[in-house]
């Protein structure tokens, strides 16, 4: 059975009244959701609070899910809403740089290639490479930033992506290119790639 599937069916039993398939939710998405509201939030202790949060208007908003999208989209958007309304009532703005650490830096194409040999030379090069990457994601606008992240680290379709970000696919598409591009022409001068080529 497709993990949608199973989300649908325990968002069933919790309409049904079922509390404890909420738990199993909980469960299953507070890590990634925690991630995910870590980016817009830096303070960890205020990151978790967040996350709560999320999980208790998720919670509260239940019974009027219709399953229109996977569960974990709808989920995903009042995290992002839950984030950024606690940045407006602190008054602060959203982060202008996302960190991402080693583990996370290898979801993005062809890193994978960085590991191959391990020598001191390509661990200084992986290295060099995540630097220019978190450094051109931190130069993004937030809407570019964001839509890479859900893309890249977080693995969610363009469909997914245009639910959240709530935008259509093609702007998602447009988005996802400009970061792209972006971050590539950065690595350029370390990979020694031409113009013609992104990595």
């Amino acid at each position: 059975m497709a993990d949608k599937e199973v989300d649908q069916q325990l968002v069933e039993r919790i309409q049904q009244g079922d509390k404890r398939a909420f738990d199993l939710l909980v469960t299953k998405y507070q890590r990634k959701l925690g991630r995910l509201i870590s980016r817009f939030v830096r303070d960890p202790g205020d990151a978790e609070d967040v996350t709560q949060e999320a999980f208790i208007k998720a919670y509260r908003a239940l019974p009027s899910f219709r399953g229109e999208s996977a569960f974990y989209t709808w989920l995903y958007r009042i995290g992002i809403n839950t984030a950024k309304n606690h940045l407006l009532a602190n008054k602060r703005k959203p982060p202008t740089s996302t960190y991402f650490d080693a583990e996370e830096s290898e979801s993005f194409e062809d890193a994978g290639l960085l590991h191959e040999i391990s020598t001191p030379e390509t661990e200084l090069m992986s290295k060099q490479v995540v630097d220019v990457v978190q450094a051109s994601l931190q130069q993004l606008p937030e809407d570019l930033r964001s839509a890479l992240t859900l893309r890249e680290i977080e693995g969610l379709s363009y469909e997914e992506i245009a639910s959240v970000m709530n935008c259509p696919i093609g702007t998602v598409r447009s988005r996802i290119f400009r970061a792209r591009e972006a971050v590539a022409e950065n690595l350029r001068p370390l990979l020694e790639t031409s113009k013609g080529n992104r990595w």
